[in-house]
């Protein structure tokens, strides 16, 4: 059995389970694989393919091109960027993993009290021989927006309750008893734009919610408050965002995704003003990596033995 396990940036998955214990022929590919023709090549041969989050797509046509792949593992429980239904029509066995629940919403608020405090400009100018250059905003007594209140999106609500902030939800299908009950207040759209001083994205990404925060809605935003998104890229629209940062009309933003990843080394986003910006990091924790790792050799070891386990679709 030879299997490819994609997407590993930190040369880290041979650490954090027994590829050993397969008995295989375990290949770890660190660098990312963009083109569909070079992923063809890089993975032909493969029976297996372990593929982290939604760093490389499987389409159909990707699929096409992949004969030999049997069992194709993704970190999580569900992954857009693979098309089961394709996968399913090829005889490929698609499995998932458990996904920790608590490193989305602490990398949300590293992001959220950064852009607060300019912790990244403070940073760097004391280390340039500066000393106190900017003025940090307040978060108790502020209102929190949160977009998505799911299981992430109601972890960070918490979080700013502890805060001592003003809690308000938005989704499309919000039960306003059900965000009362996690202590949260359900307002429109259109009034948590228009009051939050924070507002953060935890929205599921699909055909549908692509561009949920558009131009509209940043425009309602006060020109002191602050956007952070660490759930999907596509959820807000970049060109719009980057407007309002260089012309003022938003206080910053903190984001930990985008719409293309790795984010181009050229790309506007990268010197945008009054940014923090993380290389998608929300999952990226050893805790998370023990369990995507650990039980993905558990899907491969269920599977080879004829009874998969975490199947998905």
């Amino acid at each position: 059995m030879r299997i490819a396990v994609l997407d590993d940036y930190q040369h880290a998955a041979h650490r954090f389970a027994d590829w050993d214990g397969l008995g295989a022929d375990v290949r770890f590919h660190a660098e990312h694989i963009a083109d569909p023709t070079a992923l063809a090549a890089a993975l032909a041969g493969c029976d297996v393919v372990v593929a982290m989050r939604e760093r490389t797509p499987f389409t159909a046509e990707v699929l096409d091109l992949l004969p030999d792949l049997r069992l194709l593992v993704t970190t999580g429980r569900a992954n857009a960027s693979i098309d089961l239904d394709a996968a399913r029509a090829r005889g490929v066995v698609v499995c998932g993993t458990d996904s920790p629940s608590s490193a989305t919403p602490e990398l949300t608020w590293a992001l959220i009290l950064a852009v607060a405090r300019h912790v990244p400009q403070e940073d760097a100018r004391l280390r340039a021989g500066g000393w106190q250059h900017t003025i940090g905003t307040d978060l108790a007594g502020r209102t929190l927006g949160v977009v998505g209140l799911g299981r992430i999106g109601a972890r960070v609500a918490r979080i700013g309750a502890a805060f001592g902030m003003d809690v308000v939800a938005w989704s499309a299908n919000l039960d306003p008893a059900a965000a009362a009950e996690a202590g949260v207040r359900a307002v429109p759209k259109e009034e948590l734009f228009a009051t939050s001083d924070v507002v953060t994205v935890h929205y599921k990404l699909s055909a549908r919610s692509v561009g949920i925060v558009g131009r509209d809605d940043l425009a309602l935003m006060r020109p002191t408050a602050f956007l952070v998104n660490t759930s999907r890229g596509p959820l807000v629209d970049t060109g719009a965002l980057l407007e309002a940062l260089h012309a003022g009309r938003i206080g910053g933003a903190g984001l930990d995704v985008y719409d293309v990843e790795p984010l181009p080394a050229g790309h506007p986003l990268r010197s945008a003003p009054r940014t923090v910006l993380t290389p998608h990091l929300g999952y990226v924790t050893e805790d998370t990596y023990a369990t995507f790792f650990a039980q993905a050799v558990e899907d491969i070891a269920a599977w080879a033995a004829g009874s998969p386990v975490r199947v998905l679709g």
